[in-house]
């Protein structure tokens, strides 16, 4: 298990043991449930329009920008605060310290180093899959970032 994800599990169950969410007042633009899971993949429908659809459960955000659709992690990569999405703006911004982003996750400005982490994915049919054991830091893996996208 890696730090992020060691993390992340320790406040979901330190939130529920005090009876609250781990996503207070970081609440998305609409919620989406999972068609199937496999072992670590998740299968979302390919978004018919440009918007972003957050899944709480796995922790994952889908946005459409264009022609091109992105899993990206719900943390931000400054300090894993849930980010939001800011539909008049078409960008993401990191509501505790109040990092920038663009549609496709790429960072603007703020107190965050890097852009937005991308989950790999795949095209099956008219499912987008996410693979939730490949999350690439713009950083460490640029080509694999870059890539880490589907053209509809």
């Amino acid at each position: 298990m890696g730090r992020r994800a060691f993390l992340r599990d320790t406040a979901v169950a330190a939130a529920t043991l005090a009876g609250i969410s781990s996503l207070a007042g970081a609440m998305p633009v609409r919620w989406v449930s999972t068609i199937a899971t496999g072992a670590r993949e998740v299968t979302y429908a390919v978004p018919d329009a440009d918007g972003v659809s957050i899944d709480t459960d796995k922790e994952v955000i889908l946005a459409r920008h264009g022609k091109n659709v992105y899993a990206f992690g719900l943390s931000c990569p400054h300090q894993n605060t849930s980010l939001k999405w800011q539909a008049g703006d078409h960008r993401f911004q990191c509501p505790k310290h109040k990092s920038r982003y663009s549609a496709d996750g790429v960072y603007i400005e703020g107190r965050a180093t890097r852009s937005m982490d991308r989950y790999a994915v795949r095209l099956d049919g008219k499912n987008i899959v996410v693979n939730l054991d490949k999350l690439y830091e713009e950083d460490q893996d640029v080509a694999l970032w870059k890539g880490a996208f589907i053209a509809v």
